[in-house]
C-alpha cells in the first residue's frame, strides 16, 4: 500500500526549494485528485456482471476445440454472443465502438488439427491521440480437468468468464465517455490451448501500429473464497514482470549494474493501479506481486510482453483450485469444478472498478515521458533529464530509496522545462523516475531511466511475436 501523494510531497520539499530559488515562481503543481473516477467507479454493476457470466455459463462448454456451429452450445456461439454485446454497447453510445475479429489458424501440442482461433475487440477510438493504447482483456475459452477435452460442460464461471465479464462491463461504462487516448476491450480465445489469443492481440497490435502503453490482462478474478477457506475480499493481486522479456544483452548488462530489475514499465504500471486503489476505491487494495505470473503458470499477458508492450496480470486474492480446470463432480462431499457458485459478484464489481478506474485515468493522461536519463556520478547532485511530453503542463520528478516498492518523494518541474537538478540528492543511493502531468491533474505512469523503463515500443524487428 502507497501512501497518498499529498503526504509524501511534503518530505521532498524542504532541501529542494532551499536549494532552487527559482521555484518560488514557478506555477504549482496541478492537483491529482480526479472526481470522476469515483463517479466511474459507482457506476459498476455487479448484477451486469453476473448476467454476462450467466450468459456465458449457458453455453456449456467455451473450449477452444469446441463446437463453432450451433448458435446455443460451443466457443463460436460464446464468441457470436460477444460480439453482439459490443456491438448493443456500441448502438448506446452512437456508434463508439468499433468491433473486429482478429483470428489466426493454429496447431500445437494442445490444437493437434488446424483450428481457427478468434478473438473479439471493441475499439473506442481516441479523441486526439488515437494512436496510444490502452487494453483491457480476458479469455472466453474454458477447460476441464483433461485439456483436450471439449465435449464435456465446462461452465468456465471464474477462469475466465469473470474476466470476460469485467472486460464488457468496462466497455459498457466508459463508452459513456471520451478520452484523448484508446481504450481496446478485448475478448481472447486459445488461453488454455496455449495463449493463443493473446499472441494474436498483440500480431494485431503491431500490425495496426498501436503504441500500447498498457495490458490490463484479467484472468480469474471472480472468487474470494481460497481453498483454505480463507476469505479475501478486500484485495486483489497485480502480478508484473521486473525486467522486461525484450531486453537485449547489452541492456541486461546496463540494467544489471546500474538498476532497474524491479522497474520495467510493467512494474510501474502496476505500482500506477496501486496508487488509483488507495485513491478512488473502497476498502480494497492492490497487492503487488513481483512475478510475471503465478509461479510456473501463465496467461495472455506472457505473449503481449514477448512483443515488448507493458502488461500486467489481475488475479483474485485467494485462489480455489477446486473450482479451476476441474470436471464438474463431487467427491467425499467436496465439490469440484468452476461453476457460478464460485463467484462473488460484489467482489469481481471491486475488481472491474479497478480497471474502469485504471483505463480512464490512464487513456486521460499525456503518454509516458520518453527518453528518461540521470547523470551524477561522482558528484552530490543529480540531474534527471527527459523528453518534453506532449500535452503536458509540467512533470514530476520522483525518487525512493533503492530497497524501497513504492515512489516516496518527488519535485515539480512545471511548463516545457526538460531537467532538473536535485540538490543535495546522491544519484548512488535513490532510484529515479519521471511522470508528466497535464493542467487539469492527470498523470501518466512514472518512467525508470533508459531501456529498462522505457514505455516506447520496440520495432518489431526487435520484439518478434512467437509462433
Amino acid at each position: 500500500m502507497r501512501l497518498p501523494l499529498a503526504l509524501v510531497a511534503p518530505l521532498a520539499v524542504s532541501s529542494l526549494l532551499l536549494a532552487t530559488p527559482a521555484l518560488a515562481a514557478e506555477a504549482p503543481a496541478p492537483s491529482t485528485d480526479q472526481p470522476v473516477l469515483r463517479q466511474i467507479a459507482a457506476e459498476v454493476d455487479p448484477k451486469a456482471l453476473e448476467s454476462t457470466i450467466r450468459s456465458l455459463v449457458g453455453f456449456g462448454t467455451r473450449h477452444t476445440l469446441s463446437d463453432t456451429v450451433s448458435e446455443t452450445r460451443g466457443i463460436g456461439a460464446a464468441r457470436r454472443w460477444t460480439k453482439a454485446r459490443f456491438e448493443a454497447i456500441s448502438k448506446d453510445c452512437g456508434g463508439c465502438l468499433t468491433i473486429e475479429t482478429p483470428s489466426e489458424v493454429v496447431t500445437g501440442r494442445r490444437v493437434p488439427n488446424p483450428t481457427e482461433v478468434m478473438n473479439v475487440l471493441a475499439i473506442q477510438k481516441g479523441t486526439s491521440d488515437p494512436d496510444r493504447v490502452i487494453i483491457i482483456a480476458g479469455h472466453i475459452d474454458s477447460r476441464v480437468s483433461d485439456v483436450m477435452d471439449f465435449k464435456s460442460d465446462a461452465p468456465g464461471a471464474n477462469d475466465d468468464a469473470s474476466g470476460v465479464a469485467a472486460v464488457i462491463e468496462a466497455a459498457r461504462v466508459l463508452s459513456k465517455r471520451k478520452f484523448p487516448a484508446t481504450l481496446v476491450y478485448a475478448v481472447l480465445s486459445g488461453e488454455e490451448q496455449g495463449l493463443y489469443g493473446g499472441r494474436i492481440l498483440a500480431s494485431h497490435a503491431r500490425a495496426k501500429g498501436w503504441k500500447v502503453e498498457a495490458d490490463l490482462n484479467n484472468d480469474i478474478v471472480g472468487n474470494s473464497r481460497g481453498q483454505s477457506g480463507v476469505m479475501n475480499n478486500t484485495q486483489v493481486r497485480v502480478f508484473s514482470e521486473g525486467t522486461k522479456a525484450v531486453e537485449t544483452p547489452e541492456q541486461a548488462n546496463g540494467r544489471r549494474y546500474n538498476g532497474g530489475e524491479v522497474d520495467s514499465p510493467s512494474r510501474n504500471l502496476a505500482r500506477y493501479l496501486d496508487v488509483l486503489a488507495d485513491r478512488y476505491l473502497n476498502n480494497f487494495d492492490v497487492v503487488m506481486v513481483y512475478r510475471t505470473d503465478r509461479y510456473g503458470r501463465g496467461g495472455d499477458q506472457v505473449p503481449v510482453l514477448e512483443a515488448g508492450y507493458p502488461a500486467v496480470r489481475v488475479t483474485e486474492a485467494a485462489e480455489n483450485y477446486d473450482r479451476q480446470h476441474q470436471d464438474l463432480r463431487t467427491e467425499n462431499g467436496k465439490v469440484y469444478g468452476d461453476t457460478l457458485e464460485g463467484v462473488d459478484f460484489a467482489y469481481l464489481a471491486q475488481v472491474t472498478r479497478l480497471n474502469t478506474v485504471a483505463m480512464a485515468s490512464l487513456a486521460s493522461a499525456p503518454p509516458p515521458p520518453s527518453g528518461v536519463k540521470i547523470e551524477g556520478a561522482v558528484s552530490p547532485d543529480t540531474k534527471v533529464s527527459w523528453t518534453p511530453t506532449p500535452g503536458a503542463a509540467g512533470h514530476r520528478v520522483w525518487w525512493r530509496v533503492t530497497t524501497d516498492p513504492q515512489w516516496r518523494l518527488n519535485r515539480w518541474v512545471a511548463g516545457p522545462a526538460a531537467t532538473a537538478t536535485l540538490k543535495d540528492v546522491v544519484i548512488d543511493d535513490f532510484f529515479f523516475g519521471v511522470s508528466a502531468i497535464t493542467a487539469d491533474g492527470w498523470e501518466s505512469p512514472i518512467v525508470f531511466p533508459g531501456p529498462a523503463g522505457s514505455f516506447e515500443s520496440p520495432p518489431p524487428a526487435a520484439a518478434p511475436v512467437p509462433k
